[in-house]
């Protein structure tokens, strides 16, 4: 039988820090507590949302106008959501590659070419 260390009890609890807080107001809440909650149970549907929640942000460019690049961050983190859906996409490809044994390749994004 492992025993815990005598100070166990000093090392602080990290768990709360994980959990995105959505809206102070909480007036979204209640949706992200749905796609939270959404089980993935058949592949069809993991397909479906791997391929409706894009793997990086659509709206990061770099626009290059007389010599000069301006670059357009990633505006997805505004989204009072967007760790929710992350979340989920994440699930989905987890259920299609642990559970059907499928390759997700096709959904990751690796390089610049496939945005």
């Amino acid at each position: 039988m492992i025993e815990s260390p005598k100070n166990s009890h000093i090392y602080p609890d990290y768990s709360s820090l994980n959990k995105p807080q959505i809206n102070k107001l909480g007036l979204l809440q209640p949706l992200g507590n749905f796609v939270d909650n959404v089980q993935i149970k058949n592949s069809h549907l993991a397909h479906i949302i791997c391929r409706i929640i894009p793997c990086c942000c659509p709206f990061e460019r770099d626009i290059y106008l007389l010599g000069l690049t301006v670059h357009i961050p990633a505006l997805c983190k505004l989204n009072p959501l967007y760790n929710e859906f992350v979340s989920l996409r994440f699930r989905a490809l987890s259920y299609l590659a642990d559970v059907c044994g499928e390759d997700i390749s096709k959904y990751i994004c690796g390089d610049e070419e496939s945005r």
